[in-house]
């Protein structure tokens, strides 16, 4: 990679790995009630998120310290990963288990942020607004997301495949959402994500 392309790489980097295997075809026809206890424990483990528990403090530590301890970070970034892997196992696009702690297929990188020189003490304040464009736009590529699934599942029922078309789709907003909540809503950089679905 040259040093351009490193500068320009977007702090929050996802990649799954395809599958180029069989899969099970058993646990994909029941993946809805397969998936049903670890989502429920993703469930659990995020709310704090979801409902702005873990995103205020962080808020509240850059604007009155320019602090982001390193220690919220690797909270932040492990329960990514986990909530990744749910989502890639719930989506189709790997057969095996999630795991709470190994990475298995799935790949999240965030860059540490360096507070004081990386990150606006005041933007936390307006992120969750600028980010409105690109909820919109993935409420319409989740519906996508759905359609891709729904055909990824009768593709692996009958020929024990994820098309590879349909996998990158899905994997590019997963990829998208996870820029979108390292900007706005786990705040580890002021830049703003792209609108595309590559890496």
């Amino acid at each position: 990679m040259s040093a351009t392309a490193a500068l320009q790489q977007y702090p929050v980097r996802l990649t799954i790995d395809y599958q180029d295997r069989p899969l099970d075809r058993v646990t994909t026809a029941l993946r809805a009630f397969t998936a049903l206890p670890i989502m429920l424990l993703l469930c659990l483990v995020s709310w704090g998120r979801s409902s702005g528990l873990l995103t205020a403090p962080v808020a509240l530590l850059l604007l009155f310290r320019r602090k982001y301890p390193n220690w919220w970070f690797e909270w932040h970034l492990h329960l990514g990963r986990f909530e990744t892997r749910a989502f890639a196992y719930l989506l189709l696009l790997d057969d095996r288990y999630p795991s709470t702690d190994d990475e298995q297929g799935v790949h999240l990188e965030i860059d540490y942020p360096d507070a004081e020189r990386d990150l606006n003490r005041w933007l936390p304040l307006v992120k969750w607004l600028l980010v409105l464009p690109h909820l919109v736009v993935m409420a319409v590529l989740l519906v996508g997301v759905v359609l891709a699934t729904t055909a990824a599942w009768f593709a692996i029922m009958f020929t024990g495949r994820y098309p590879n078309r349909l996998f990158g789709y899905v994997v590019g907003v997963l990829r998208w959402g996870s820029r979108v909540q390292g900007y706005a809503f786990t705040l580890v950089t002021d830049r703003y994500p792209p609108f595309r679905l590559a890496p």
